[in-house]
């Protein structure tokens, strides 16, 4: 049981390391909140935001994201 903790434990720690770096990678909004209301997410871009790089950068990111909380749970179980 121990041996599993220690496990769980790194890999909690690589997913926490790559959470981080793909967060800084990501490009910020600079549209902000009035962007969104006057409708300028409306673009080509933004429609085809899921093809480009930044788009998996999103993908994965909500994927660590998703690891990173079952991993703080099970962790905290044991």
């Amino acid at each position: 049981m121990a041996a599993l903790k220690v496990i769980l434990t790194i890999i909690f720690l690589l997913v926490c390391v790559a959470l981080i770096g793909l967060v800084l990678l990501q490009e910020g909004k600079s549209a902000g909140l009035s962007g969104a209301l006057s409708g300028g997410s409306e673009t080509f871009w933004s429609k085809n935001k899921s093809r480009s790089a930044e788009g998996k950068l999103e993908l994965l990111t909500k994927i660590l994201g998703a690891a990173f909380i079952v991993l703080a749970i099970v962790l905290n179980l044991f």
